[in-house]
């Protein structure tokens, strides 16, 4: 009688009582069963959970493919599972969908609401063809009534699709997209083909020495020749062609005179990964670390100096996308090294259920992708994970968890779980609860987990120092948590899962740790977002005129644990070791190295296996630190007045406020912006695009007492661009002399905030 979305009308099914308690799984209102499972099943096993007598705290994983009969072939009839909705008694008939098709059921005499009985149901040729096509849950948006048509966006293909009856906003509903036209690849992706270039060997280039360059709209990374020299020309080889290009669009190399780090990644031939480089010119032509003698390793500089963390498998390699199952050790270290010595993996493998040959994207499409918006960069990634999600028919996981005991029960479920299936589809059921797991599950377990390992009184994480939006690891957790590093291995799975499954975290976390995830450069300004004062104290040490020994300090730094203060030794010996002038950059470069990583290397570690071990490494490279925020936290609810109103004003600016004609200009510039532009805005003045509960007006600053959003004037002869004072919630913003230069510098500051692949 009733009909399914898409097709087919209902059909009748004969029913028989089943065991006392058994529950439908979460995952679905029915689910296939056998007749000889009537034991529940270990933990961690295949078998379905929907034929468990109880529920038990857990993970368990099965198929949902056809149940096979003899010599493999489907039997003519299937049996599945259903509850007995609330308020149908004996005798009446109810309805429930059955993969997509509505199926009318008749109620046993002897049963009643909340009991489970098994209905044997014709196979039909129709459901076994929709069941091969992937179906997708899709969530009707606000505004939509009943009946009218909205559009979604799957695996790149634009769908209409029709709002069911009954159905409200926020609804979820599941649809199947059509298949793709005969004419239309089913590959995804072509191999890349090789290709030689021929270029210049740049003025200043000595022999054995690397140079950057811009070939087939890649930044890439050329070494020179031993027998070539300045003004010759060389040749080189290059894979090209994309995956999902379609196409050779080039990316543009953006110019600009700015004030920034001036780090970005580029193609080496050589091994086809990315590196890191500074892009300025007398930087470019900085030797490679395998070919480098002592003196040419760069030393301290605040703006040039920069350290990546460095993950090893065996000791000799990168982590690979599925690790050993082993929550707590294995061969994976972790240490740092100088950013221009970490390659980074450029290439994703194709998943055995993904058809086509060759890996599933390349350098050439993580390039091209880097180079566009931020809408067109998550639409890709989101694309990207639905590719590399293990179907529903091979495999899928039930998460099963008491709300009295979610953070026990949810550790023990994510992490007997292997590498491999985290990146199954999961649904999720609390215990004892009727709830069926249509998204909103999902999303309040993502909710309540990350709020909860996120809490200071966790003892995991603590509040930065500087800006207490945002979470840093805690660097006593061992005191805390005796199984601490356990733990940070499963905040690792449950911000990838969350990442790969498109779900929100309940917290952001300190700007540093979006670089380690993401494997950028950490410089001297990033112990700012950690300690201002110890920030303020290194940068005062390096600009000392007179002789530092005078000042009796040593290779050491002292920490409060627990209320006992702690000597650290950055150096083998560092407590006996004198601070001098000569040694000065290097007490500096150890200083960056522990706060940016030592001082909380082994919960780091753990935090990016688990992370690593859901969404490939090189996923990430697409993403520069502020979007990762943006996606991981979701954008942020900014309320125009209430910003407005809680703003203070400096210089120029002091006396009319608002009503200064660039300030006016400022908040019409800012009217103008979409949600991501003032998300990315916040995130340049303040260092994160969190906003508090009760508004702007109890914006903190580094000294955990309120210090509300500023503006302060400045000359355009001292600054073209804004400038950003995260600690101070100040920004200084020249005084323009049009809307249009202000709109234009403001932008520009606030987009090229972080480096990338093309960024000169």
């Amino acid at each position: 009688m009733g009909q399914s979305s898409s097709s087919g009308s209902g059909r009748r099914a004969s029913a028989s009582s089943n065991y006392p308690g058994q529950r439908a799984p979460p995952s679905q209102s029915t689910q296939p069963t056998r007749q000889s499972e009537r034991r529940p099943p270990p933990r961690g096993t295949g078998v379905n959970p929907g034929t468990r007598a109880t529920r038990q705290p857990g993970a368990y994983s099965t198929s949902g493919g056809r149940t096979p009969g003899q010599n493999g072939r489907s039997p003519n009839s299937q049996l599945y599972q259903v509850r007995i909705p609330a308020g149908v008694r004996g005798g009446q008939t109810f309805q429930v969908e059955i993969n997509g098709n509505r199926v009318n059921v008749r109620c046993p005499d002897a049963m009643r609401a909340g009991q489970n009985l098994r209905i044997s149901l014709p196979n039909n040729p129709q459901n076994e063809e929709r069941r091969e096509r992937q179906a997708y849950m899709v969530t009707i948006p606000t505004g939509v009534r009943s009946g009218e048509q909205f559009r979604v966006m799957v695996n790149g293909q634009e769908l209409m699709v029709t709002c069911p009856p009954n159905a409200r906003p926020g609804t979820n509903v599941r649809i199947f997209p059509p298949d793709p036209a005969p004419n239309q690849s089913t590959s995804s992706t072509s191999s890349p083909q090789i290709q030689t270039f021929e270029v210049q060997v740049p003025a200043g280039v000595m022999p054995g020495q690397p140079f950057a360059l811009i070939a087939n709209g890649q930044r890439v990374l050329v070494t020179c020749p031993s027998t070539a020299g300045p003004g010759q020309r060389i040749r080189f080889q290059l894979p090209v062609g994309g995956s999902n290009s379609g196409g050779t669009t080039q990316i543009q190399g953006v110019k600009l005179s700015y004030d920034k780090d001036g780090w970005t990644r580029c193609i080496d031939p050589t091994d086809q990964k990315f590196h890191w480089i500074l892009s300025q010119t007398d930087e470019t032509t900085r030797r490679k670390s395998t070919e480098a003698k002592e003196d040419d390793i760069p030393k301290f500089e605040p703006l040039k100096f920069a350290v990546m963390r460095k993950l090893n498998f065996n000791g000799n390699g990168p982590v690979p996308s599925s690790v050993p199952n082993n929550p707590m050790r294995h061969s994976v270290t972790m240490s740092l090294a100088l950013a221009t010595e970490v390659p980074s993996e450029c290439v994703i493998q194709r998943p055995p259920h993904v058809e086509g040959s060759g890996p599933l994207y390349t350098h050439s499409d993580l390039a091209q992708v880097h180079s566009g918006d931020f809408k067109s960069k998550l639409s890709w990634f989101r694309e990207a994970c639905l590719k590399m999600r293990t179907p529903w028919e091979d495999e899928h996981s039930f998460i099963f968890v008491r709300r009295s005991h979610l953070m026990e029960d949810s550790v023990k479920a994510v992490m007997m779980l292997d590498a491999k299936q985290l990146r199954n589809m999961f649904r999720f059921e609390f215990i004892g609860e009727p709830g069926i797991d249509a998204g909103g599950v999902a999303r309040e377990w993502f909710q309540l987990v990350s709020e909860q390992l996120f809490h200071p009184d966790f003892g995991l994480w603590q509040y930065s120092a500087v800006n207490q939006m945002c979470m840093q690891i805690n660097a006593n957790s061992g005191l805390a948590n005796a199984d601490h590093l356990l733990y940070f291995r499963f905040t690792g799975r449950v911000l990838g899962k969350a990442l790969f499954d498109g779900q929100l975290i309940a917290a952001h976390m300190i700007r540093h740790l979006y670089k380690h995830l993401l494997g950028w450069p950490l410089m001297f300004e990033d112990i700012e977002m950690i300690d201002d004062e110890v920030y303020r104290s290194l940068l005062q040490m390096f600009e000392y005129n007179g002789d530092i020994e005078d000042l009796c300090l040593d290779f050491t730094v002292t920490e409060d644990c627990m209320g006992e203060t702690k000597v650290i030794e950055l150096i083998e010996n560092g407590a006996e070791v004198d601070i001098t002038n000569d040694n000065l950059k290097l007490f500096l470069e150890e200083s960056l190295k522990y706060r940016v990583c030592t001082r909380v290397q082994e919960q780091l570690r753990e935090l990016l296996i688990g992370f690593y071990e859901v969404v490939p490494e090189a996923l990430m490279l697409v993403f520069d630190f502020q979007e990762l925020e943006l996606v991981m936290c979701g954008m942020p609810h900014i309320e125009m007045d209430d910003w407005k109103t809680h703003t203070d004003y400096m210089g120029q600016y002091e006396s009319q406020q608002e009503n200064h004609q660039v300030t006016k200009w400022f908040w019409e510039v800012v009217e103008e912006y979409d949600e991501e532009l003032r998300a990315r805005l916040l995130q340049f003045v303040t260092g994160t695009s969190g906003v508090p509960a009760q508004g702007f007006a109890y914006l903190q600053g580094n000294d955990g007492n309120i210090r509300k959003f500023c503006i302060n004037s400045i000359s355009v002869s001292s600054s073209l661009f804004p400038r950003a004072h995260t600690c101070f919630n100040r920004i200084d913003l020249p005084l323009y002399t049009s809307k249009q230069q202000l709109k234009d510098k403001l932008t520009l500051a606030v987009q090229m905030e972080c480096t990338g692949f093309d960024i000169d």
